[in-house]
């Protein structure tokens, strides 16, 4: 099992000495000292107001942090945290995906969803009831671009009458987030990974998603993207699965019980999980990083001496 954390990003208004290069470089830098092996960034490129003022977050540009990130490390993993695919033309991304993977090769995995906020949809233009069928196509032209020349496809808002898009990357995997019965089985018939949320009730239907609160309820999931891959006719050992310690707390406060992280973590690997992420608290870099380290002290290391 892996490890990847996220950028501490989590609350509005942020604190201000995370939106900083210095801040996003020593965050790394230490991670990927600790042992960490990928970090991630989230996707909000227009939030509304009303979404960030009651316990939403701001972020960063998710290509940009992830190339400033690949710049300074060796081997961190490059995860979005996901990546709204329906937001952007499926060319823009394949582009730039492409362009880190040439970069910094081997590096980048492409883990995307559809997402859920409408408002976020219409200040980009992007019919939100279409988000499914967009979702579909961009899958299908990334992968067509990244792979074949004169590439000919026609899209809801575009079309591509026989474009080529160079560099090409080498294998980029890419992760199907959601936790939806239909997120499983694009991740079986088209994705290499997948990348469920926990969502306790409140925020299930905030999401308009199915609940994720425990290892049960993850085992549940699981048994249905096994039958997928199954149908699918494709190995079960080719399916990367990441999510979080379910039902725990993290580090950074007094409710954080590494004990309870290895139990469950080790429930999870029993199911096939293969990628475990952490968040850390987002109110200080320093606390930030004593976060980060108290992870990699008393789970990280542990489970790497099993």
């Amino acid at each position: 099992m892996q490890h990847f954390v996220t950028y501490p990003l989590i609350v509005h208004p942020p604190a201000p000495e995370l939106m900083t290069g210095d801040a996003v470089v020593r965050f790394a830098h230490r991670a990927e000292e600790l042992g960490f092996a990928g970090i991630g960034f989230t996707d909000h490129p227009a939030p509304s107001h009303r979404w960030l003022t009651s316990g939403g977050h701001d972020a960063l540009d998710p290509f940009v942090a992830l190339t400033a990130v690949a710049a300074v490390t060796e081997r961190l993993q490059l995860i979005p945290n996901v990546l709204v695919l329906p937001y952007r033309n499926p060319f823009l991304v394949a582009k730039a995906v492409a362009t880190i993977d040439t970069l910094f090769p081997g590096r980048f995995v492409l883990a995307v969803a559809t997402g859920y906020q409408r408002g976020e949809y219409r200040a980009l233009g992007v019919p939100f009831e279409e988000r499914n069928e967009l979702f579909d196509e961009a899958i299908a032209v990334v992968k067509g671009v990244w792979s074949t020349d004169e590439l000919a496809y026609q899209g809801r808002h575009f079309t591509a009458s026989g474009q080529t898009v160079n560099p090409k990357p080498g294998r980029v995997p890419i992760w199907i987030g959601g936790n939806s019965r239909l997120a499983r089985r694009r991740a079986a018939t088209v994705g290499d990974g997948w990348s469920p949320f926990p969502a306790p009730a409140v925020l299930a239907a905030t999401a308009k998603t199915a609940p994720l609160e425990s290892v049960d309820d993850l085992a549940v999931m699981l048994d249905h993207l096994w039958r997928c891959v199954e149908e699918a006719c494709r190995d079960r050992a080719a399916i990367d699965v990441a999510v979080s310690a379910l039902g725990c707390t993290g580090p950074g406060g007094p409710d954080f019980e590494p004990q309870r992280h290895l139990d469950t973590l080790a429930a999870l690997a029993d199911l096939g999980v293969t990628w475990t992420s952490t968040g850390v608290p987002g109110d200080s870099l320093d606390h930030a990083l004593e976060a980060l380290e108290a992870y990699a002290t008393t789970v990280i290391h542990p489970l790497r001496r099993l």
